[in-house]
């Protein structure tokens, strides 16, 4: 089955893990997870830069793993992605992951929210954890949740 097309901004103001996501990775993790052609931008970020964000726009004074800004759901997915490199790297540490293996978990679950999936509720959360670890899968990425 073809994917959407993506086109893709790469940004890292975090560089320490550029070597570890290269464009054409990127863009096949975010391919996975779309139902429709995307415009998104990727940017990698350290915690103070990450935690700004997530104040400003949540009221939530802490960095998070990855933050979902969606402009447009249809006919074309256009969204910013920011994904918070110290966060990411001592949650895969924590869960004895892979880095680039929670990347591509943090990527595809910013790309479900950017066309409109949520987890506010158990049913919404039960459905996109699924969603996530067949997608993952056919990445050939553990399932995250196991």
């Amino acid at each position: 089955m073809a994917r959407p097309e993506v086109t893709l901004s790469l940004q890292f103001a975090d560089k320490r893990h550029r070597a570890l996501l290269p464009r054409h990775f990127v863009a096949r993790c975010l391919r996975a997870a779309l139902a429709a052609p995307a415009q998104l931008s990727v940017r990698i970020v350290d915690a103070d830069e990450g935690r700004a964000l997530n104040r400003d726009f949540r009221g939530k004074d802490y960095a998070t793993n990855v933050l979902t800004f969606d402009y447009e759901h249809a006919p074309v997915v256009v969204a910013d992605l920011v994904l918070c490199a110290p966060v990411l790297e001592a949650e895969a540490q924590a869960a004895g992951r892979p880095l680039k293996d929670h990347y591509a978990h943090l990527l595809v679950h910013g790309a479900l929210h950017a066309q409109g999936w949520d987890h506010q509720r158990a049913a919404e959360a039960r459905r996109m954890e699924a969603q996530e670890t067949a997608l993952l899968a056919a990445l050939g990425v553990p399932d995250p949740y196991a």
